[in-house]
């Protein structure tokens, strides 16, 4: 629990010196006066500062992000770098962390017995404000005006939004009591714990079946659920994937990938994006915004690729010549 006195002699002006220290602007050259009212008209119509974007998932499922307009954009980027930056989160949770890459979550399942996949079900819709408030903006930090503010301008109809710039990392900061106990639970038993994201990963020789009970047990208590549809129990002789990255042996993207990903460098280095995205009766073929959002995807791809493995040479000369394919559409 937060001691509420320890902002007892905190004045409303105090409040309003706090909340400009934070530069939540930017280096606009805003007066106090101004940057306090434009705070609390967004946290007063935030609901007026979003829009919903669907984005189509390989599995066929969607997933619906929220997306936050420029200025409530800016002052989240702002909260994210000079407010959350600075709070710690567990070892455990290896997404969204400076320094941390994919590779930190999986390079520790390499070669194991056993390895169990467990997923949270709708993970940024289970963080509702009052839980954002009391792990990340709590009166132990903030004066509770402060936070509350804070809270309100990280939130979105009640919960945390999945696609706003603030909302990973104050995911990780909710999530780390269950972190470092299942952490410690697992160490006890020379289990392997990782997560990334709504991902959970274990690892080693042990029943699944315990795992997933108190792995059950434990979200429940905090407001989450297990989504039983995409628990994975995979075996020595099975391929070993975690987070689209094998490691029966050592952590090397999937054969499948990398095949399909060279054919779309190939024929899209040799035709051009557009004359690829046309072919493919791609639905954003024939335009110029398509295409080079199309580039954009596929030097993602390529960059996970060598994230996993940087020696790649071929998607390392490949991440070039499209880079130099992009630079030169910008010119043009």
């Amino acid at each position: 629990m937060g001691d509420q006195s320890l902002w007892k002699y905190c004045t409303r002006e105090h409040c309003r010196k706090l909340l400009t220290e934070f530069q939540l602007f930017g280096e606009m050259n805003w007066s106090k006066e101004r940057q306090i009212a434009c705070l609390y008209a967004l946290s007063n119509h935030i609901s007026d500062h979003y829009h919903t974007a669907v984005i189509p998932k390989q599995d066929g499922t969607c997933r619906k992000l929220c997306i936050p307009d420029t200025l409530l954009k800016l002052v989240q980027r702002n909260i994210l770098h000079h407010i959350l930056d600075g709070l710690t989160v567990s070892s455990y949770a290896t997404a969204y962390r400076k320094g941390v890459t994919i590779l930190n979550n999986v390079s520790c399942h390499t070669g194991q017995e056993k390895i169990l996949k467990l997923d949270i079900h709708d993970f940024f819709g289970s963080i509702p404000f009052i839980l954002v408030y009391q792990s990340v903006f709590h009166s132990d930090r903030f004066p509770p005006s402060v936070g509350t503010l804070l809270t309100h301008l990280c939130c979105y109809n009640g919960c945390l939004p999945q696609g706003a710039p603030a909302s990973a990392a104050i995911s990780n900061l909710v999530m780390k009591p269950f972190d470092e106990y299942m952490g410690n639970w697992c160490g006890e038993r020379k289990i392997t714990y990782t997560r990334y994201c709504d991902d959970m990963t274990f690892s080693g020789s042990f029943e699944a079946y315990k795992v997933k009970n108190k792995v059950r047990s434990f979200l429940k208590v905090i407001g989450f659920e297990l989504n039983e549809k995409k628990t994975k129990l995979l075996l020595a002789g099975q391929r070993q994937a975690v987070t689209g990255i094998v490691v029966n042996e050592k952590p090397q993207v999937s054969k499948e990938y990398r095949k399909k990903l060279r054919q779309e460098v190939y024929y899209c280095l040799k035709f051009g994006a557009a004359s690829h995205l046309e072919h493919m009766n791609h639905d954003e073929s024939g335009s110029k915004e398509g295409a080079e959002r199309y580039l954009q995807q596929m030097l993602g791809k390529i960059n996970f690729v060598l994230q996993v493995n940087p020696q790649d040479e071929y998607f390392r000369a490949a991440r070039e010549r499209l880079r130099k394919n992009q630079n030169e559409r910008v010119n043009r």
